[in-house]
């Protein structure tokens, strides 16, 4: 668990501005070793699974390369319980093949110990777009 609520906000803060900078090795800082992440989509219900710090950090290597300029505004963050939080956000990025990407998304954040220990996400997505 994290201290506080006022903790818990910090680190999901930092977790959205780590994103933002594409800030690998700071948004691995904030992750446990033994982190899982489900992403929104992939062959699964619960779309890909990562397990394992390099799982993961590969994962979160992948999106900045296939977006470079993905941006997630709009942060919005709710503390469920001492351990489990939402964040909301707004990504938009460029694809490699030009179109844009607009997505409304959560993550839903479970913590042990000031670390995020599974970040399972979720969102809404339209076709990417040419501008």
């Amino acid at each position: 668990m994290v201290g506080t609520d006022t903790d818990l906000n910090d680190l999901l803060v930092r977790h959205i501005e780590a994103w933002n900078r594409h800030d690998l090795d700071g948004l691995m800082s904030l992750f446990a070793d033994d982190c899982v992440f489900e992403s929104s989509g992939g062959e699964q219900v619960w779309g890909n699974r990562y397990e394992g710090r390099a799982q993961v950090e590969q994962a979160f290597a992948d999106v900045f390369s296939t977006m470079p300029d993905a941006h997630w505004g709009d942060g919005r963050h709710r503390i469920i319980a001492p351990d489990y939080a939402v964040s909301e956000w707004t990504l938009t990025g460029t694809l490699s093949d030009g179109r844009r990407l607009e997505v409304n998304g959560c993550d839903f954040l479970t913590v042990n110990d000031g670390k995020i220990t599974k970040k399972n996400s979720y969102r809404k997505q339209r076709p990417p777009f040419r501008v």
